[in-house]
């Protein structure tokens, strides 16, 4: 069954898909939140929507949500900030908590790329969460965005210039840059112990290897990492996405259900 529900958050509205299996009434469910990447939507390429789907299919409920500024929630992309996306995420996942289909102890997180280095922090900052599934995670971003450049192109010209970074036809703000360049995203990963499943593509060209490899090191023995050999960062073919979907299906079947 799918339906949607409207988060308040700030002031905004905060649209979003819900995925309940079909059951008896008032059962509890195991479920899922997806936090989407930076200028992506609760489709996610479609990688969300499938995903949703297969975990309905074997008893996993889930709930795709548009963070403010992106997709169909509430609010500019200009006055997004990281900060601003964890504290989102969190109150989302608080609410969630509440639903009478959901069952509160069975909860877990999917982040894809920048939204996968959001995930990682709620994890570790909200408490309850069961399990965690990472994709393409963008460690990377406060390094590249604090050596002043992202993709390869200088930002403070452009700053200077018009005032924000076109990122995607999105207006980056200066405040943007900031909180990402000051972002500690190992440091505040580290502190969730439950298990950790991260999938990234070995010719990724957003989020080089080496900075997925580094939360191994900050994490306690509860994480692992799946290199999957020729995936991009969407996962844009038929073989890999298939591999992404089944590998997240097995690791929360194993720790939810």
């Amino acid at each position: 069954m799918i339906r949607h529900h409207d988060f308040r958050y700030a002031g905004m509205t905060l649209r979003s898909t819900v995925h309940i299996p079909e059951g008896l009434t008032g059962t509890r469910w195991p479920t899922v939140l997806f936090v989407h990447g930076f200028t992506s939507n609760r489709l996610e390429l479609p990688n969300f929507v499938a995903m949703s789907r297969l975990l309905e299919a074997h008893g996993i409920a889930s709930v795709r949500f548009d963070l403010s500024g992106h997709g169909e929630s509430d609010g500019d992309f200009f006055d997004v900030t990281i900060t601003g996306e964890i504290a989102e995420t969190r109150a989302v996942l608080q609410t969630v908590r509440t639903f009478d289909f959901v069952d509160h102890d069975r909860i877990g997180l999917v982040g894809m790329s920048m939204g996968g280095v959001v995930a990682g922090i709620v994890a570790a900052e909200e408490p309850g969460i069961s399990a965690l599934c990472l994709w393409s995670p963008a460690a990377v971003a406060p390094f590249e965005i604090g050596s002043g450049y992202l993709k390869g192109r200088r930002l403070a010209p452009e700053i200077a210039e018009k005032g924000y970074v076109d990122t995607d036809g999105h207006r980056m703000s200066l405040a943007l840059v900031e909180d990402i360049a000051g972002l500690d995203v190992y440091g505040r990963s580290s502190a969730y112990a439950g298990p950790v499943h991260i999938l990234h593509g070995d010719k990724d060209d957003i989020g080089p290897i080496e900075y997925v490899r580094r939360y191994l090191d900050h994490y306690d023995g509860n994480a692992h990492l799946e290199i999957v050999e020729g995936a991009d960062h969407a996962w844009g073919s038929v073989p890999h996405r298939t591999t992404l979907h089944q590998s997240t299906l097995r690791f929360f079947r194993e720790h939810l259900t």
